[in-house]
C-alpha cells in the first residue's frame, strides 16, 4: 500500500504567492487614488456646507464670520465627515483678499492628510473655486 501524501508544492505555492503579489500591485494604486478621490469629494462637500451656513449667517448678521479650524465656540462645522476624528479636512473662513468680511469670504478646507495634487482646496463667496495643489484640473472635478 503506497501512502499517498495532500499537500502542496513549493512550487504551487510560490505561484499561488506571484499571483497575490501582481495582483496587489494592480489593486493597491487604484485603491489608493479611489480614497483621494473620495477625500476630495468629502472636503468639497464641506466646505458647500460652510459656505451655506455663512450665507445664512450674512443674511442674519450681514456679515460674514471669519475663524481659524480651531476656533472654539464657532456656530459653523469647522471640519468634513462625522466628527473631526474621522474628518478629511479641516475647515477655516477668512475674508477674501482685498475686500471687507461684509463683501466676500473664503472658505477653506485643509486635508488631514497630505494631498499634494490639490493641497488645501477653497471656495469663495464670490463663487470663486480653487485649490494650492499642483494640479488644479483636479480642484473641483472628478
Amino acid at each position: 500500500m503506497k501512502n499517498k501524501v495532500s499537500g502542496f508544492s513549493l512550487i504551487e505555492l510560490m505561484i499561488a504567492v506571484g499571483i497575490v503579489g501582481i495582483l496587489a500591485a494592480v489593486a493597491l494604486p487604484q485603491y489608493t487614488s479611489y480614497t483621494k478621490r473620495a477625500k476630495r469629494t468629502e472636503c468639497r462637500a464641506a466646505l458647500m456646507q460652510v459656505m451655506q451656513q455663512q450665507e445664512r449667517y450674512f443674511t442674519q448678521q450681514n456679515t460674514y464670520l471669519s475663524y481659524a479650524s480651531a476656533d472654539a465656540g464657532i456656530p459653523m462645522k469647522q471640519f468634513s465627515g462625522e466628527s473631526p476624528a474621522s474628518s478629511s479636512c479641516l475647515v477655516s473662513a477668512a475674508v477674501c483678499a482685498g475686500s471687507a468680511l461684509n463683501a466676500c469670504v473664503a472658505v477653506q478646507g485643509t486635508p488631514t492628510l497630505p494631498d499634494p495634487e490639490v493641497g488645501n482646496i477653497t471656495l469663495r463667496s464670490d463663487g470663486t473655486r480653487g485649490c494650492s495643489g499642483t494640479d488644479q484640473s483636479k480642484c473641483w472635478s472628478k
